[in-house]
């Protein structure tokens, strides 16, 4: 699995979320339960990962959606 965006915004990650879902896109999210650590301050970023077989296509889809510049460079 890739990272395909990290970020603190709950919103964004819905909305994506939703993209992929809509598109049939697998993904997970990691992190999101880290708010009792960290008494639901919001600091500590998700991260929404995809398969490798479809960082391509995911990558492409959130471009499209005017999102390309949440995404995490490529390594």
């Amino acid at each position: 699995m890739r990272e395909l965006l990290r970020t603190n915004d709950i919103v964004l990650v819905s909305a994506v979320e939703a993209l992929l879902d809509a598109a049939a896109i697998g993904h997970l999210i990691l992190d999101q339960n880290m708010s009792v650590i960290e008494g639901s301050l919001g600091v500590l970023p998700r991260r929404l990962l995809v398969a490798d077989d479809d960082l391509v296509a995911a990558r492409r889809l959130l471009t499209e959606a005017g999102l390309a510049h949440e995404l995490r460079a490529d390594e």
